[in-house]
């Protein structure tokens, strides 16, 4: 209900005023003006009259299942909460239905009941009594019967709490085997909340109500029968009428055979033992076994907290450990998952979460995913949000009733300033922000602002990140004992507080000669494999041909540009908005030795591959296509081509690069695009060792030689394919480095030393 211009059946125009200034279903004032101006002896009766309702109504409450016969029974207990002033109590008594209790919050309405049925209906009880909060023992009563009451609850703002308080009532005063039975105008927001409330635990039927054969189509009156069984089995919602011949409003009719396919569809998915979100009240009720006890294995996904009950509304998994026989740090813990890192892998996915539960010593981990709506929350209201929403959650045995610890995956930002905010159609929301990353180094007294590039898209990957200084030069008095200290350590680790120098923001710019990012050191650390190589060809005076898939903000190419005077780089980036960007956030600039190529990294090297196969110098134009070169501007074979390019499928388990760059056709293209003594590097990024084995396998079967260097704790791994079939040893990848050392002309021994030291790291994959 709660849309008064939906209610056809008008007293009189100056009741129509009267109705029209009602104003509020759920205030008892209103109510209370309302009957007073009104009378007892005028009943109203919202929708559906008695001669409509009593055939399709007494046989579901005469069915009520008793080892008595089907003839009214005066022994069964029913409840009329939010009777008002209508008449359908009156009738039931009348039927034969004598121990019949009427509830209404409006004092009023309830004296003017009592004094019309005191004399002919001696033993109907009437009670002033707020149906959301009733005074009733547990298991009082055989029958519900509600006549709009749930209808006049659903008003916007406080209709789902009002009316999940009122449904939790229902239920605890509903006697097993008992009827909850709804007449309502089944609109959708209604059925949304009712459907939910009443799965596990309950068989329901849906009924239409004949309309007047005078009335035209128009709004018409349906009810919900839902028996309390003793048993918390599922069933599929029943209903009783053809859906093609509804002859109700058709924007009604759409709304109720949506809302119930909805959640047929929902029972379906559970029956079927689809992995889809539990409510607390479907656990509480058994859906995935005694939650009071630890299951080894039991993974459940479900949401917590709704409106009027809590702040916010979660998303949360329940994992209880695998193996119940180690020692544990707690029994029950919170795992908070900030929204830029929900998407992850480790968090999104089924394998990702086992292993944060390993990490976190936890019998049972809750793991809670924050979203957009919980983007202007601090974290301290969060877990107080949180805290009386996942105490029902905890085993019994949960460290004898202490409080549940929480522990949230923080992504170390201790400022943050958007410098930009856009979208691209390929690349979706971009963002790129300057940040300063909290202490965590107190050797460090300065720290070092840093400018972001972030995909929207896989929420939390940050794509680019470089080093800020002022004007974009280096200064060794202002940034030199800071870079030295953070080279040294985790990227993670590595920040300290912002050194306030007073400068604003404008003035900051990117730095080209730092290398920010662990996995660029990695990448070129790799470059010793074919140092020699590299040693033989800037010797000759011949120029290094280097392929970079995947521009982003231009930081790897604009490294190598400055370091390797004999390289030239061809970028070819699919994006052209990626290209702005690093233009224009990033100081990405091209020259001769720098060009951009707007195509796709896969169809370029494919391109490339055809025709330098057949034998022709091949020129690269501009928009990425390959044609054949005439004498001036030729290239030979690639040298090393570089994949760095993110995955916009997060759930193919792999975060870079996307998949078509590790199909083994792409790889064979690639070989053969290389020349004899060329290297192939791609950075992959996945938590899945099966994943990482699967493409490590497909890479061995095209190169000859196959190295890796493993980073951030098993996630990343950059790979380094080798076309040549000479085999250069591990024992000699030092003299190697520093080979590659000496090529390169960074101004900065830390960088110089954080790429030998990375080299070192080169493990052959046999």
């Amino acid at each position: 209900m709660g849309k008064k211009k939906n209610q056809k059946q008008q007293p009189s125009a100056s009741k129509d005023d009267l109705l029209n200034t009602l104003g509020d279903f759920t205030s008892k004032e209103n109510w209370d003006s309302f009957f007073t101006i009104r009378g007892s002896d005028d009943s109203f009766e919202w929708y559906a009259e008695w001669p409509q309702l009593r055939d399709s109504l007494l046989p579901r409450i005469q069915q009520h299942p008793s080892p008595s016969s089907l003839s009214p029974s005066s022994s069964l207990q029913i409840l009329v909460p939010g009777c008002g002033n209508s008449r359908l109590s009156e009738h039931l008594y009348d039927a034969g239905f004598g121990d019949i209790t009427n509830i209404d919050f409006s004092k009023v309405v309830i004296s003017g009941m009592l004094r019309r049925n005191v004399r002919d209906r001696p033993n109907m009880r009437w009670r002033v009594m707020d149906m959301t909060q009733m005074q009733f023992p547990d298991d009082t009563f055989n029958v519900v019967l509600d006549k709009g009451g749930l209808d006049a609850l659903m008003e916007p703002e406080l209709g789902p709490q009002l009316g999940t308080k009122y449904l939790s009532e229902v239920k605890r005063v509903l006697k097993s085997r008992g009827k909850f039975i709804c007449l309502t105008l089944a609109e959708s927001h209604v059925l949304g909340l009712l459907f939910p409330k009443f799965r596990f635990g309950w068989n329901v039927c849906l009924y239409a109500i004949p309309q007047k054969p005078s009335t035209k189509p128009d709004l018409q009156t349906f009810m919900v029968v839902a028996e309390k069984e003793s048993s918390n089995e599922l069933h599929q919602i029943i209903s009783s009428f053809d859906h093609s011949s509804l002859a109700c409003n058709p924007n009604q009719a759409s709304g109720l055979l949506e809302a119930l396919e909805s959640e047929n569809q929902i029972r379906g998915e559970y029956l079927s033992g689809s992995d889809v979100l539990y409510s607390l009240e479907d656990l509480q009720l058994g859906a995935k076994g005694d939650l009071q006890k630890l299951s080894p294995g039991r993974r459940v996904l479900l949401t917590l907290g709704e409106q009027g009950v809590s702040h916010f509304c979660y998303k949360a998994v329940l994992l209880d450990a695998k193996q119940q026989s180690g020692a544990f740090s707690f029994h029950c813990g919170v795992f908070i998952v900030p929204k830029t890192r929900s998407h992850e892998w480790l968090f999104s996915s089924e394998e990702g979460q086992w292993q944060v539960v390993e990490s976190s010593k936890a019998a049972r981990l809750i793991m809670v995913l924050l979203e957009a709506s919980h983007a202007n929350a601090d974290m301290e209201d969060i877990q107080k949000d949180l805290s009386p929403l996942v105490k029902p959650l905890a085993p019994a045995d949960n460290d004898k009733g202490n409080q549940i610890p929480f522990m949230t995956a923080s992504d170390g930002i201790k400022q943050r300033s958007v410098v930009y905010q856009g979208s691209s159609s390929l690349t979706g929301p971009v963002v790129i922000e300057d940040v300063v990353y909290e202490n965590t180094d107190d050797d460090v007294s300065h720290s070092l602002p840093f400018r972001r590039l972030i995909f929207e898209r896989t929420e939390g990957l940050v794509q680019s990140e470089a080093l800020l200084t002022r004007d974009g030069l280096f200064d060794k008095s202002v940034y030199g004992t800071e870079m030295k200290k953070a080279s040294s350590s985790s990227k993670s680790k590595r920040r300290g507080a912002l050194k306030r120098n007073n400068e604003s923001s404008s003035k900051m710019k990117v730095y080209h000669g730092y290398l920010a990012s662990s996995y660029h050191t990695a990448i070129i650390s790799g470059f010793s494999l074919i140092s020699s190589y590299l040693e033989s060809v800037a010797s000759s005076g011949n120029r290094v041909k280097a392929v970079v898939i995947g521009l982003g903000a231009g930081l790897l190419p604009m490294f190598l540009h400055g370091c390797m005077q004999s390289m030239q780089i061809e970028a070819v980036e699919l994006d052209p908005v990626m290209l702005n960007l690093a233009r224009d956030y990033f100081g990405f600039t091209e020259d001769k030795r720098m060009k951009v190529h707007i195509a796709d990294g896969i169809q370029f090297v494919r391109d490339y591959r055809n025709l330098y196969a057949a034998g022709n110098e091949v020129l690269l134009s501009s928009n990425g296509s390959c044609k054949l070169s005439d004498a001036e501007s030729r290239s030979t074979a690639i040298d090393i081509i570089i994949v760095d390019v993110d995955s916009s499928d997060s759930s193919s388990g792999l975060r870079c690069p996307a998949a078509d760059f590790v199909e083994e056709s792409f790889l064979q293209n690639v070989k053969d695009t290389l020349s004899e003594q060329g290297l192939f590097v791609i950075n992959l990024v996945s938590r899945s060792p099966a994943i990482k084995d699967a493409v490590v396998s497909r890479m061995k079967e095209v190169f000859s030689h196959l190295f890796c260097i493993q980073l951030e704790g098993e996630v990343n791994l950059v790979l380094f394919g080798l076309c040549s079939e000479s085999r250069i040893e591990e024992d000699c990848i030092p003299d190697a480095a520093l080979k590659l050392d000496k090529l390169l002309k960074s101004e900065h021994p830390e960088i110089s030393q954080s790429i030998t030291d990375a080299a070192k790291k080169l493990k052959r994959l046999k």
